[in-house]
């Protein structure tokens, strides 16, 4: 199925006790503002995504983590303070920004972002 001219894409979250919530998301907006104007429990994202809190942590699963390229050295600075210790797929969902080659992203949230 082509997602040409698609407006929004699916997204899978899975908290940290594997509980899924699947969202839409429109194309251009970062997950972390999704996932925010959604009520998504466990993004905080105490800076509004100006990358200087860490609170809106989340591990990208495959196929997706390979997709979004390496996180940039202001990025990996601020994964350095997360309160959950970083794993290899880690981001920050406001340096996310939704795409149509996305649809299906799935991250995993960290037990805490605090």
């Amino acid at each position: 199925m082509s997602n040409t001219g698609a407006t929004a894409i699916a997204i899978h979250i899975t908290d940290h006790q594997g509980a899924v919530t699947s969202i839409d998301g429109k194309i251009g907006k970062t997950l972390m503002e999704v996932a925010t104007a959604k009520n998504i429990n466990g993004i905080a994202a105490d800076c509004g995504g100006l990358m200087s809190c860490a609170t809106c942590h989340v591990f990208v699963q495959e196929p997706f983590a390979s997709q979004l390229g390496a996180p940039d050295a202001e990025e990996l600075a601020m994964l350095a303070f997360t309160a959950v210790p970083r794993q290899p797929h880690s981001r920050l969902s406001c340096q996310i920004t939704l795409s149509a080659e996305l649809n299906g992203l799935a991250v995993t949230l960290p037990a805490s972002q605090y």
